[in-house]
């Protein structure tokens, strides 16, 4: 098979990084270390406000972690942050000036901008190296695609991160007979071969066993710094393994931020989330 031909049968998916992330990065302006800016966000549906005038300011670099109840907001944040879901009011910035609420899905991905869903939409029915294939950064271009050939920096670059998601000996197997754990590094190590400078993981350990559980925070803890990542997840012993700085969002509006001592001992917390039990 041409290498890329298999392009052909995923045109109509809904996996904006693979086509359109363009080959070189774009330049963000992080002058001020924030490189995520929400402010005043407000999101609703038929007068629910899933969002409530939010804000919310990521440093370049950092990971933090989001908590909450169904219901408190993390998810249209990540809606409005990834251009999925247009805000009643309010503004969100990448950097100093990409203004994200006049962009497209693919657009907001064109910057750097990478999501992680909850359930894990990897291409099963190609190898574990054809789905990193895929992801890579670089011009998708039809004509470019169907007479591309893999240079040694794609190689090297493919191997690199399927040894950090402890991939590699499964590069060859197809994704769709790995397990749940096991689609959920691919997923993220095609989100990481796209070279985002924000990762959004959305529960990366539902249905994990302890030890792949303890390997996610590894490889989650492993990449702050080089990108800046920002995970919602419900278990809070996983929270506690990675998280310096958690933020708790109560019925669409941020309710405290700090580490996870100060978030456990916050009344305000105890009393909506964490239960006094905790």
């Amino acid at each position: 098979m041409q290498p890329f031909s298999h392009l052909r049968n995923f045109i109509n998916k809904d996996r904006v990084f693979d086509f359109l992330v363009p080959e070189k990065s774009i330049n963000i302006d992080t002058s001020h270390n924030v490189l995520l800016y929400v402010e005043g966000l407000t999101v609703s549906f038929d007068g629910f406000k899933a969002l409530n005038d939010l804000n919310l300011y990521i440093n370049d670099g950092e990971l933090r972690c989001l908590i909450g109840a169904n219901g408190a907001g993390k998810t249209t944040l990540m809606d409005v942050i990834t251009g999925k879901t247009r805000p009643n009011s309010g503004t969100a910035y990448f950097g100093q000036t990409h203004n994200l609420l006049t962009k497209t899905e693919a657009e907001i991905a064109n910057l750097g901008i990478g999501r992680k869903f909850q359930k894990p939409t990897v291409f099963e029915n190609h190898t574990v190296f054809e789905n990193l294939e895929l992801a890579l950064r670089m011009n998708k271009a039809i004509l470019t695609s169907i007479f591309y050939r893999m240079n040694s920096e794609h190689l090297d670059r493919i191997a690199e991160i399927l040894d950090l998601v402890n991939l590699k000996q499964h590069a060859r197997q197809m994704a769709g007979a790995l397990s749940h754990g096991q689609k959920q590094w691919l997923e993220i190590a095609m989100l990481l071969v796209s070279e985002p400078r924000l990762l959004l993981v959305d529960e990366p350990v539902a249905g994990m066993t302890p030890q792949e559980t303890e390997h996610t925070a590894e490889l989650l803890t492993s990449l702050a710094g080089e990108h800046t990542v920002v995970v919602v997840e419900h278990d809070m012993a996983f929270v506690r393994s990675i998280a310096k700085k958690v933020t708790v969002l109560h019925q669409g509006s941020v309710l405290a931020e700090g580490n996870m001592d100060d978030i456990q001992n916050n009344p305000n917390v105890i009393e909506v989330y964490l239960g006094e039990s905790h």
